[in-house]
C-alpha cells in the first residue's frame, strides 16, 4: 500500500513537470470553449493587478498591463465554408462584472443577446451583451475577430491594455455561434504589475519570505552558537531540533528565490518550486514527529519508543505523501486557486492526519505529565508543563484561524479581497516559527542540558510499564506460619528467645 501511494505521488509530480507551467505569462495550447447558458466561454485568466504609478505611464518596464500575443482561434475544416459571428476577448475588473450580460423582463441572465432583448433594442441578436462601467470609464475592454469564408484560423489583433486602476481583472474569450462549439484557442497573454510579473496576491509573499529567511538565520545563529558551546551536553532531541531549523532555513530561502524568479521572468520555476515544497513538507512532517516523540517522553524520560516506533514512522510517512501531493498541485505552475472539489479532495486527508497527530500528542503528554508528577521529577515536569501550554495555545490559535480562513473564503466569492489573501499562508508560517522558537528556548543546549535528558532506569517509563505486567503469584497463608515456627525470634539486643530463657533460669 505504501509503495502504491509513493508511485502515485511520483506520477503526479512527473505529470506536473511534463505538462509545463502557467504563470503571469498565460499560455493557451488548443484549449476548448465550454457551453455556459447561451454562450461558449473560455477563461483566459484572473489576477490582481496594481495600477501604474500614474495614469499616463505605459512604459513596459514599470507600468502595469495585460498584453495579447498571437492569440489564434481554430475551427474544424468541415464548417469553414461559411463566415461566422465574432469571437470576443473581454477584460473587466471584478466590480464591473454586472456590466456583462443581461436579462429581459427580469428573467434568466444571458451573456449573448436573446430575441427578447433584441426586440427591446438593447442589443443585436447573437452579439455579446455589455455596457460601459459607471465607475471605470472605458471598461470593460471588448474586442474580437471573426472567421471569413474558407478560413480555419482567425487571429486576434495584438493589443496591450494599460492598467490604471488597482483591481482583480478577469479575461474571458466568448462567442455566441453554436456552429463554433468545437472552437479552440492558442497563444498567450502577459500580465504585469508595476514591480514585476508576480501576480498581485502573491507579490507581498516575496518580501514576507525574505523576512522569514532572516528570522530563521537569527534563530539558527543562536541555536548553532549554543550547540557549538555545549556540544558535549547535546542529546538526541536537540539533534532533531537542529535538523528542523536547517530545513526551515532552506525552505524560506527557496520560497524567496522561487517568487523572485517568478517576478523577474513571468514563468514560475518548476525546479525551485518543487524543492521549496519538498523541504517545507519534510520540515512539517519531522516537526510533528518530534513533537509526538517529545510528548511520549523520548530522549527525556525514556530511551526508545519501544514497539510503537513503526507506527510513528508510518504516520509520518503517510503525512509526508499526502502533504507533498497537496502542496505540489497547489504550487507547481499554479496561479489561480484550485476548485473547491479538487482542493477538498486533497486537503481532507492532510486535515485528518493533523487531527490524529494532535489527539495522539495530547494523549501522550497527559500520560507523561502524570508519570513525572507521580515520580516527583520536578525539573522535567516544569519543562513539560511549559511545553504543553505552548502547544495548547498553538492549537487554540490554529482553530481560530481556520474559522477565520473559512469565513474569509466563503465571503470572498469573487476574490475582491485579493490584496489580503497573502496573510492566510503567511500566518501558518509565523505560527510554525513561533512554536519552533518556544521549543528552542525550552531545549536550548546549555551546561545543564543533561538534566533534561534521559538519565537511567530510575526514569525509564518503559521499564516501569513492563514490570507491572509481571504479576506476583499468590503465596499460601501457611507459608508465613511455617516461617514463624521455624525462625527463632530475636530481641532488640540481638539475643534469641531460647537464650533469654536460659538467662532467666540462671
Amino acid at each position: 500500500m505504501t509503495t502504491l501511494s509513493f508511485t502515485v505521488a511520483v506520477a503526479i509530480v512527473l505529470a506536473i513537470v511534463i505538462i509545463g507551467v502557467e504563470a503571469s505569462v498565460h499560455e493557451y495550447r488548443g484549449e476548448r470553449f465550454v457551453s455556459k447558458g447561451n454562450s461558449f466561454v473560455f477563461h483566459g485568466g484572473s489576477e490582481g493587478v496594481y495600477s501604474s504609478a500614474s495614469s499616463n505611464e505605459q512604459d513596459s518596464a514599470t507600468g502595469s498591463f495585460i498584453r495579447f500575443e498571437k492569440i489564434m482561434f481554430t475551427r474544424p475544416k468541415e464548417i469553414s465554408n461559411t463566415s461566422s459571428t465574432s469571437v470576443h476577448a473581454i477584460v473587466f475588473e471584478v466590480d464591473d462584472r454586472e456590466t456583462i450580460g443581461g436579462s429581459a423582463y427580469g428573467g434568466q441572465r444571458a451573456v449573448c443577446c436573446t430575441p427578447d432583448l433584441s426586440k427591446l433594442g438593447v442589443c443585436k441578436e447573437g452579439e455579446i451583451i455589455h455596457r460601459q462601467s459607471t465607475k471605470n470609464p472605458g471598461w470593460p475592454q471588448v474586442f474580437g475577430t471573426s472567421f471569413e469564408v474558407d478560413e480555419v484560423v482567425a487571429t486576434l489583433p495584438s493589443r496591450t491594455i494599460p492598467i490604471t486602476e488597482t483591481g482583480m481583472y478577469n479575461l474571458y474569450f466568448i462567442h455566441c455561434d453554436p456552429n463554433l462549439q468545437d472552437l479552440s484557442v492558442d497563444g498567450k497573454t502577459v500580465w504585469k504589475n508595476p514591480l514585476g510579473y508576480l501576480p498581485g496576491r502573491m507579490a507581498p509573499l516575496m518580501n514576507f519570505y525574505g523576512f522569514m529567511s532572516l528570522a530563521f538565520v537569527i534563530l539558527g545563529i543562536f541555536w548553532f552558537y549554543q550547540y557549538a558551546r555545549f556540544w558535549k551536553e547535546v542529546f538526541a532531541l536537540q539533534n532533531c531540533i537542529t535538523l528542523v531549523i536547517t530545513l526551515g532555513m532552506f525552505e524560506m530561502a527557496l520560497w524567496y528565490f522561487d517568487y523572485a524568479e517568478f517576478n523577474e521572468t513571468g514563468v514560475r520555476p518548476t525546479g525551485t518550486t518543487v524543492w521549496a515544497v519538498t523541504f517545507g513538507v519534510v520540515k512539517r512532517a519531522v516537526s510533528r514527529l518530534i513533537i509526538l516523540m517529545v510528548a511520549m517522553g523520548y530522549g527525556v524520560v525514556r530511551p526508545t519508543l519501544g514497539g510503537i516506533t513503526s507506527k510513528v514512522a508510518m504516520l509520518g510517512a503517510t503525512f509526508f505523501l499526502a502533504s507533498e501531493v497537496l502542496e505540489l498541485v497547489e504550487n507547481v505552475g499554479a496561479i489561480s486557486d484550485l476548485s473547491g472539489k479538487a482542493r477538498l479532495f486533497l486537503v481532507l486527508p492532510v486535515a485528518l492526519l493533523d487531527a490524529f497527530f494532535i489527539l495522539w500528542i495530547f494523549t501522550s503528554l497527559s500520560a507523561t505529565l502524570n508519570k513525572l508528577q507521580a515520580r516527583r521529577i520536578m525539573a522535567k515536569l516544569d519543562m513539560y508543563r511549559k511545553f504543553t501550554n505552548a502547544l495548547a495555545v498553538a492549537v487554540i490559535v490554529s482553530i481560530g484561524w481556520i474559522c477565520y480562513e473559512l469565513y474569509f473564503k466563503s465571503t470572498d466569492v469573487y476574490n475582491e479581497n485579493w490584496q489580503k489573501a497573502w496573510i492566510i499562508p503567511a500566518f501558518w508560517q509565523v505560527l510554525s516559527y513561533s512554536l519552533l522558537f518556544v521549543i528552542c528556548v525550552l531545549w536550548a543546549p546549555s551546561q545543564n542540558s543533561m538534566r533534561y535528558a534521559y538519565s537511567g532506569d530510575s526514569e525509564d517509563f518503559d521499564r516501569e510499564d513492563s514490570l507491572v505486567l509481571i504479576k506476583p503469584s499468590p503465596v499460601p497463608s501457611n507459608y508465613f506460619q511455617s516461617i514463624a515456627e521455624t525462625k527463632p525470634l530475636q530481641s532488640d539486643n540481638g539475643l534469641r528467645d531460647d537464650d533469654l530463657g536460659e538467662e532467666k533460669t540462671a
